[in-house]
């Protein structure tokens, strides 16, 4: 493919790439995406071919919140099928493994995403989230007073993501798929794996990654074989148990079950990471929110932390976006975590406000057909584990530096160490 011309200057250094996991490990690269905004809102940005896994030459980046919001909901003109959703794969992925990647919902178009997702959003409705409430709240207090109990053992410091962050959204997959809270652990291990490939701190190799979805995928259709022999009231029994028409088969609850796990997972537990650093770095917020505990906080955390910073399109036809003449087969990032600091759409997009209102932020997708189909359940959490917190760790400190994840397209914690008292 020839590299498309694009108009407008940059600022950016040579070879500057809103994928390059050392960008997102050092920092969201936000002056940079204000500069794009600026200058050239759709911006091509070369690649060496096949860095990212794909046989081309590079990507568009959008960065206008008006543009994600564009391309996101119309799924006819920008499919997530063709190359899926991911923006940036290990370089030496095979195209087999990207293509395998295809049966898990977020890398479907309609009218099959349709179908699919019509399925799943039975285990979503707002009864289903609900009833879920009163077991997660006495959730998030155990969690909190276990962590507690761990920082008494030493120096009254623990990691926050390990003993906290991580916990909830575990246990509220587990509580809601019907997996035993024992195996939660397995649950997050294999996660971790899956999405970790960039950083060297895990050793995750191509392979492992490949092992450990296929893993969770075993498990979870063993899970939904069971279901179906003894149905139980959880959601695998909803989705898979009934032998009518219109039910999921187990090997489309195993992939089901991979979304749930890094889309429920790991971002919920990123936007409690970054919302717990953001109120210890904003301490006029924390004071707030115990005060008030005001509903607009969680989804000013997940603005703030807009956990996935990036999906991508493919633009199934010629087509114009932005002033850039964009041809079909072109990948397309949309960025995220630029559209919520657009100041076009937010007022004052740099300040931690958790009284924010109206907030349009795009931190559960940007409408459309992929809309983050476990919002409600994440925003119930991210209020229940920051309201026990409150409750029982009222003075709070930060005891160190957040340690960030290298990733090409999660803006993740792994280590953020803070002092109970």
């Amino acid at each position: 493919m020839t590299c498309p011309v694009h108009s407008g200057g940059s600022d950016l250094p040579e070879g500057f790439d809103f994928t390059d996991p050392d960008v997102l490990q050092s920092a969201v690269p936000l002056p940079e995406f204000a500069a794009m905004r600026q200058v050239s809102p759709v911006w091509w940005c070369a690649q060496r071919r096949g860095i990212s896994g794909f046989d081309d030459e590079g990507y568009w980046a959008v960065t206008r919140h008006e543009d994600v919001k564009y391309v996101s909901t119309h799924p006819e003109l920008f499919s997530s099928n063709t190359n899926t959703a991911v923006v940036r794969f290990n370089e030496h992925i095979e195209r087999d493994a990207i293509e395998a990647q295809k049966l898990i919902m977020l890398n479907m178009d309609p009218p099959e995403h349709t179908r699919v997702r019509q399925i799943v959003q039975r285990g979503f409705t707002p009864r289903a989230i609900r009833s879920l409430e009163d077991t997660l709240r006495d959730r998030a207090g155990k969690i909190v007073e276990a962590a507690v109990a761990e920082a008494q053992k030493g120096d009254g410091t623990f990691d926050f993501v390990t003993n906290v962050a991580v916990e909830l959204p575990l246990q509220a997959i587990a509580e809601l798929i019907g997996v035993p809270q024992e195996d939660r652990s397995k649950i997050f291990d294999w996660s971790n794996k899956m999405v970790a490939y960039d950083d060297p701190e895990y050793a995750i190799t191509e392979e492992v990654g490949a092992e450990s979805a296929m893993e969770l995928i075993s498990y979870a259709m063993n899970l939904a074989v069971a279901r179906k022999e003894c149905p139980a009231k959880d959601i695998v029994s909803q989705l898979v148990a009934a032998e009518d028409e219109g039910n999921l088969g187990s090997d489309e609850f195993g992939f089901f079950v991979i979304l749930l796990a890094v889309a429920g997972n790991e971002t919920t537990r990123n936007a409690i990471s970054h919302g717990m650093h953001a109120f210890l770095t904003h301490p006029e917020q924390w004071e707030l929110y115990k005060r008030e505990r005001p509903k607009t906080a969680a989804e000013e955390i997940v603005r703030w932390a807009t956990p996935v910073v990036s999906f991508q399109r493919t633009a199934t036809q010629d087509l114009e976006l932005g002033g850039q003449q964009i041809k079909a087969g072109d990948r397309v990032g949309i960025f995220y975590s630029s559209a919520n600091h657009d100041p076009e759409v937010f007022e004052n997009p740099g300040d931690f406000d958790i009284t924010r209102d109206p907030n349009p932020h795009l931190g559960f997708g940007g409408g459309g057909p992929h809309f983050c189909l476990g919002k409600s359940l994440a925003v119930m959490e991210i209020d229940l584990i920051f309201n026990a917190l409150a409750d029982a760790l009222p003075d709070l400190r930060l005891a160190g530096d957040p340690r960030r994840l290298r990733s090409a397209w999660i803006n993740g914690i792994k280590e953020l160490r803070v002092a109970a008292s």
